[in-house]
């Protein structure tokens, strides 16, 4: 549904507005033109990326994971918008919890923005009121100025800059990241990567230009088949790192599910520079 975030949507190149253009395009004044890809998602990057983001396999590893419902937990968590306007789910993946805040607000419109097409193909058709936008998180964002109520980033990369811009005054940034014990049992039996014991200090940093609002730290005890773990594994960053060929239990067993979710406000202190903005999401 690319045409209910066409107000907030600029060009990339210009920073000018968009409209439909002739077949599947959007274009500026300026005539610069984006694809909107068959599967509903719009393009709009300046050129070839440094990176493709989470491939196939992984994307689906984590829908089917998710639909299983083991991080509905985390899910429900997410403080309620009251947004009227634009919610941005920042490296969205494949808009599963953009769509559970959006299912809480008949009024907002969502926008899904990734790198990752496989994971842009199942946003795009995820909800009746998500936009999907293929973009990379590092460089500016398609978005207007002051357009967002919220962002929301779940284990993903943080542009501090840009979402201080895109987001409205006193607007809220809902960011989950890892805690410290998330899926040890799985990272000790099977070398995955381990969460940064420095995790919350450098969010803080990152995001000096946030008044922070609140921590949540949720945590859950997952009783997982050794499928599951398998489909857990590849659904992660380590999927890149761990064979498939690795040996999984397959009685599977416990597993420690645990995530901070923190809320941070837009506030007018100055921006770090961009290599003190860049923040991982891992």
């Amino acid at each position: 549904m690319i045409d209910g975030a066409l107000p907030y949507l600029r060009c990339p190149v210009c920073q000018d507005t968009l409209d439909r253009g002739p077949e599947l395009t959007l274009r500026c004044a300026r005539g610069h033109a984006f694809d909107i890809a068959r599967q509903g998602y719009a393009n709009l990057t300046r050129g070839r990326m440094p990176h493709e983001g989470d491939s196939a396999p992984m994307v689906a590893a984590r829908d089917a994971f998710l639909a299983a419902g083991h991080y509905d937990f985390i899910r429900d968590a997410l403080p309620a918008s009251g947004s009227d306007t634009l919610i941005v789910d920042a490296g969205a993946g494949t808009g599963w919890y953009l769509t559970a805040l959006l299912d809480r607000n008949d009024a907002a419109t969502g926008l899904a923005v990734d790198v990752s097409k496989p994971a842009l193909r199942r946003a795009a058709r995820a909800h009746p009121r998500v936009a999907a936008v293929l973009a990379d998180l590092w460089q500016p964002l398609p978005i207007a100025t002051g357009s967002a109520d919220l962002i929301l980033n779940v284990f993903a990369p943080r542009n501090a800059p840009e979402f201080h811009r895109v987001l409205r005054p006193g607007g809220a940034l809902v960011v989950v990241t890892p805690a410290a014990d998330h899926l040890h049992e799985l990272i000790d039996a099977h070398g995955l990567l381990r969460v940064d014991p420095d995790k919350r200090e450098r969010l803080a940093e990152t995001l000096s230009s946030f008044v922070p609002e609140s921590t949540t730290t949720l945590r859950r005890r997952l009783t997982l088949t050794g499928d599951e773990v398998r489909t857990l594994i590849d659904m992660t960053p380590s999927a890149r790192h761990v064979s498939a060929h690795t040996s999984i239990d397959s009685a599977g067993g416990p597993v420690t599910a645990a995530v901070d979710v923190t809320v941070f406000r837009r506030s007018g202190r100055p921006l770090p520079s961009p290599a003190a903005a860049r923040g991982t999401g891992r």
